[in-house]
């Protein structure tokens, strides 16, 4: 089979400045090569004159690119006294002060200067140049000696100030929309960004909570399994017990790591979508690991009809503050019993997780982020959650529910599944 030969890659397309800068540059060449001459035959003016005085008017349009304040003065010191080197007797029946290659220069000129450094230095390019003009008359009186030549520029300076007028409206016009597209531009790149930055957001925190809600708690179970073995199975030699002891301590150090690493990863600022997770349903199953880690877990579930009624997002949240106080209890207080109470009622669910005081100190540290997402789960959906020791010693957790939580508190608690709570 014949190879495909490779396209030649299209010759990059000339930028919108450059082409700008092309079609300044050659409208300011081809009004200084029709100006000079036309200055030097039909007005009289001496020809080094004309390209001196000539170059001052045609350069200013690109001056005013970079230094706005100098062409200005340029440009008005060439309309001020180029109009004064004429001849009576050549220029009495040509257009006086402007010629149209001078007022072609004019309107270019201001234009320029409006277009790239605003209305206000515009207006003042235009009002300079026109004060020129008029000051002409007034140094030659013998260019309107006569009704005639005095009508003659009288027309040609309101042509020339209407028209460097119209082009001085124009340019603020189109300036003033290239202004608002240019923003409207950065405006949707920043969007972008902030799009690309929210989906990080979304995947990192995505992480979080997978490690938080699965890797956690099952990291917790084991712990809990290895460091209750030596008294839940009493046959073990003591190179069993040492081999339990080492995997508890790994869990420990595992969980301990994990803690910073969620720190890392949790962020304060993000929107999720609701995916489907365990509810009410799974929440024996849930009590039925921690009891297989040699904990005993007292369950109590009232109201079951009730508690099958409610949305999807009070589901999850039921299930995952119940998760994590049963994380929190086999972590900060092993050999405790804990008491897991759930009752739905007409309007709400009230959930009760407790434990005893623990027969000995804790090894692992406190301070995560569970009961932070415990009450950042109940009270997006209306409902309130407190936790505190109690009066044996232990630990209580209470949530309180609506049971009928909206599609809008869905959403938002939806949020909180993907955050690290």
């Amino acid at each position: 089979m014949a190879r495909r030969r490779q396209r030649t890659p299209l010759r990059q397309r000339i930028s919108r400045r450059t082409f700008a800068l092309g079609a300044l540059g050659a409208a300011v060449v081809a009004l200084y090569a029709i100006l000079v001459p036309l200055q030097t035959v039909l007005s009289g003016t001496p020809l080094p004159l004309s390209f001196i005085l000539g170059a001052a008017l045609c350069v200013s349009p690109v001056l005013a690119i970079s230094r706005p304040v100098w062409a200005i003065g340029l440009f008005t010191v060439g309309a001020l006294t180029l109009p004064l080197t004429v001849v009576p007797e050549l220029a009495i029946q040509s257009p006086w002060p402007w010629s149209v290659p001078a007022l072609l220069t004019f309107a270019l000129f201001v234009g320029v200067v409006t277009f790239l450094h605003g209305a206000r230095l515009g207006a003042f390019a235009l009002i300079l140049g026109a004060i020129a003009s008029l000051l002409a008359p007034g140094l030659r009186p013998d260019m309107v000696a006569t009704p005639e030549s005095s009508a003659s520029a009288t027309a040609d300076l309101i042509v020339t100030t209407a028209v460097a007028s119209a082009v001085y409206l124009i340019a603020a016009l189109v300036a003033g929309r290239v202004r608002v597209a240019a923003e409207l531009t950065r405006e949707k790149e920043h969007s972008a960004l902030e799009e690309a930055r929210r989906a990080l957001v979304e995947e990192r925190t995505r992480i979080a909570r997978e490690l938080h809600d699965v890797v956690a708690h099952s990291m917790s179970v084991i712990q809990v399994q290895a460091s209750t073995a030596k008294y839940r199975i009493p046959a073990l030699n003591d190179a069993a017990t040492a081999e339990f002891d080492d995997i508890a301590a790994t869990a420990r150090g595992s969980l301990a790591e994990m803690r910073r690493m969620l720190g890392v990863l949790r962020t304060e600022d993000q929107t999720a979508e609701l995916a489907p997770q365990q509810g009410i349903d799974d929440i024996p199953a849930l009590v039925d690991t921690i009891r297989r880690a040699g904990v005993e877990v007292g369950l109590v579930l009232e109201g079951g009809e009730a508690a099958a009624a409610a949305t999807p997002s009070v589901q999850i949240a039921a299930f995952r503050i119940v998760q994590e106080a049963l994380s929190n209890a086999v972590r900060h207080a092993p050999g405790a019993r804990i008491a897991v109470q759930l009752r739905a009622e007409a309007r709400s669910i009230r959930i009760r997780v407790h434990n005893g005081a623990p027969p000995r100190t804790p090894d692992g540290p406190g301070g995560g982020y569970g009961l932070r997402g415990m009450r950042e789960r109940a009270e997006i959906l209306g409902g309130s959650l407190s936790a505190g020791p109690s009066s044996d010693g232990g630990w209580d957790v209470e949530a309180l529910l609506p049971l009928d939580a909206d599609g809008s508190d869905a959403g938002a608690a939806a949020s909180l599944d993907k955050e690290t709570p």
